[in-house]
């Protein structure tokens, strides 16, 4: 597995989907610049995702700056201290705080290696990552995407990736998860390129940032 690590990675990633699939060849010129976006892996990277799930990026990102105001570095056993009231006062969701919690616990006890699971299969890690209560298969794919570098993920469930999709093959339709899961089978195995520039195409033709909150 050919992890994506830097933007010579990214080209070469663009290179071979403008062979597998003709139409991506004005997607390409009109996103511009495709960025790399990688943090690193483990418990930080996962809660950041999770914090940025279904909120805009400034109210993910305020979020976060409380949490680090309050706990210093974020980590798995500051986020089990936290009281119910320190959730509150950062923002945190009654099930948000839940599933960082419960993330948090699983890797404590050793059940979960956020680094090592970087190397696994992707459709094992997602299955591994998602029978934890509350981390949906967006949050795992994004996580493998941005955290592990993972060549061939794309978060068909991602309506701003859904919309790109939509707008930039000119489809009658903005397309479901479901569709997607179809449509980008013909991108393997650059399917996480294909999700940055889709990304990138949203947010420069469409005028919208639309890709996850990382650090």
């Amino acid at each position: 597995m050919r992890i994506i690590r830097t933007h010579e990675d990214i080209a070469s990633g663009l290179g071979g989907l403008v062979m597998l699939d003709a139409r991506l060849v004005p997607v390409v010129a009109k996103a511009g610049p495709v960025p790399l976006r990688r943090t690193a892996p483990g418990y930080s990277g996962m809660a950041n995702i999770i914090v940025s799930q279904m909120v805009s990026k400034a109210s993910a990102a305020a979020i976060w700056r409380r949490m680090e105001d309050l706990l210093g570095p974020i980590s798995a056993s500051s986020v089990i201290a936290m009281s119910e009231e320190d959730c509150r006062v950062c923002g945190l969701s009654r099930a948000k705080a839940e599933t960082l919690k419960r993330v948090a616990e699983t890797v404590t006890a050793g059940e979960l290696d956020l680094d090592a699971i970087c190397a696994v299969d992707g459709a094992v890690a997602i299955r591994e990552l998602t029978a934890i209560k509350g981390v949906g298969r967006w949050t795992a794919e994004v996580y493998l995407l941005f955290c592990a570098g993972h060549p061939d993920v794309f978060p068909v469930g991602d309506v701003a990736l859904q919309n790109a999709v939509g707008d930039a093959l000119l489809l009658e339709a903005r397309p479901s998860a479901r569709d997607l899961d179809i449509l980008t089978q013909v991108w393997a195995p650059w399917r996480s390129v294909a999700a940055r520039l889709f990304w990138a195409y949203y947010a420069r033709e469409m005028r919208r940032d639309g890709l996850p909150l990382t650090p």
